[in-house]
C-alpha cells in the first residue's frame, strides 16, 4: 500500500479560505482563554497519559484535522509546523514559502529533525504517526494521539485539545454550535420521513476500499440520513469486491476528490470510469445519476468540520431537502 493510500485512509472528508500574511497568523488567538501554567493529566484516544505543567506555546501538528481543530478553537498563532496535506482554514503552503509558517512533512512521514529544531511544547498526533509518537515520546515530547471513529469521539478531542491548550471555554463553544448545527440537519430529515437511501462511500481503489461501521465516515453517513451498505463490516476501511456492492445495489454512491493536490484526477479516475466498471451499470445509483462527488479533503478530515460534512452528504441524500 502506498504513501497516497494511508494518506486516504489515514484521514479517512467546503469552502477554502486562500489567506495568507503574518497578520492572520498573529491575531488567531482572540478568546484562547489562555493561562500561563496548569498542572494537568491528558489521556488521550491511545489511553496515553501526558503531563502538562505549563499552557503550550509552540504546537505542532501532524495531521490536518488537528490543525483544523487548533485554529477552530482560538490556538493557532501557536501552531509552528504543519504536514504538507494542511490546506486548511489557511493557504499553509503561502505561510511556508513566507517563512510563517514550517512544513514537518507528509503526516505519515514527518521530519523528526525539524520536529525537534521547532522545539514543540505539544505535538497532536493521529495513529498514522504511531510509530513516530513512540519516538517523539522517548525524546521527550509531549505528544497527544486523536483517534475519533465517530461524531462523539471527534467532539471529545476538540475538548481535549481544548483542556490541553488552555481554550477550554472555546472547545466547548464550538462543540455545542457544531451538536446544534447537526440536530437541526436531522430534525430536518426526520421531519421530512423520507425513504433512507443505501450509500456507498469509496475510500480507495485499487483495491475497493469503503468505510466500516468504526469509521467517522460511517457516522457522518448515518446522521445525514444514509445507511451505508457496509456498516456491518468491523474494520475502520474495509477491503471490499466490486460483486459485493452490484449485490448491496446503493441507492446512492459517493467518490472524493484528490485530497493531496486539488484538480488533480482522482484515484478512480472519473465518473464516468466508475460508471464503466463491468457489472456496475445495474446499480440503482448509476441507473439514476446518484454518483455524486464530494471534497477529499473535507470528507477524510475528522475535526471540525464535521458538520460541514454532514451537511454535504445530507444534500447528496436529500437534494430536495438541501
Amino acid at each position: 500500500m502506498n504513501k497516497k493510500v494511508t494518506i486516504s485512509i489515514a484521514t479517512v472528508l467546503i469552502i477554502v479560505v486562500i489567506v495568507s500574511g503574518a497578520f492572520i497568523y498573529t491575531n488567531n488567538n482572540a478568546g484562547s482563554n489562555k493561562t500561563d501554567s496548569q498542572n494537568l493529566s491528558i489521556i488521550d484516544d491511545e489511553g496515553y497519559a501526558t503531563n502538562l505543567t505549563s499552557v503550550p506555546q509552540r504546537i505542532i501538528s501532524l495531521a490536518p484535522s488537528n490543525t483544523q481543530i487548533a485554529f477552530a478553537i482560538g490556538v493557532g498563532n501557536r501552531i509552528v509546523g504543519v504536514t504538507d496535506y494542511d490546506h486548511y482554514p489557511y493557504n499553509f503552503t503561502a505561510w511556508i514559502a513566507a517563512g510563517n509558517m514550517t512544513s514537518i512533512g507528509g503526516f505519515s512521514t514527518p521530519n523528526k529533525e525539524t520536529i525537534a529544531s521547532l522545539n514543540p511544547d505539544l505535538i497532536l498526533a493521529t495513529p498514522v504517526n504511531d510509530p513516530d509518537v513512540v519516538t517523539l515520546r522517548n525524546l521527550g515530547y509531549k505528544v497527544l494521539e486523536l483517534k475519533p471513529n465517530d461524531v462523539n469521539g471527534v467532539f471529545a478531542d476538540i475538548n481535549m485539545v481544548g483542556k490541553a491548550t488552555g481554550a477550554t471555554q472555546n472547545a466547548t463553544s464550538l462543540v455545542n454550535t457544531l451538536t446544534n448545527t447537526i440536530k437541526s440537519i436531522e430534525d430536518k430529515i426526520a421531519a421530512a420521513n423520507l425513504p433512507k437511501p443505501k450509500v456507498y462511500y469509496e475510500v480507495w481503489t485499487p483495491p475497493l476500499m469503503s468505510a466500516g461501521a468504526n469509521s467517522f465516515i460511517n457516522d457522518v453517513i448515518s446522521k445525514a440520513g444514509g445507511i451505508n451498505i457496509f456498516a456491518n463490516e468491523t474494520q475502520q476501511y474495509p477491503t471490499v469486491s466490486p460483486e459485493t456492492i452490484v449485490q448491496k445495489n446503493p441507492n446512492v454512491i459517493l467518490l472524493p476528490t484528490d485530497m493531496a493536490n486539488a484538480g488533480d484526477t482522482p484515484f478512480y479516475g472519473s465518473v464516468n470510469d466508475v460508471k464503466a466498471r463491468p457489472g456496475w451499470s445495474s446499480i440503482s445509483a448509476i441507473q439514476n445519476s446518484r454518483i455524486i462527488v464530494v471534497d477529499g479533503d473535507l470528507f477524510a478530515e475528522a475535526g471540525p468540520r464535521i458538520a460541514d460534512q454532514i451537511a454535504a452528504a445530507a444534500k447528496a441524500f436529500y437534494p430536495s431537502l438541501f
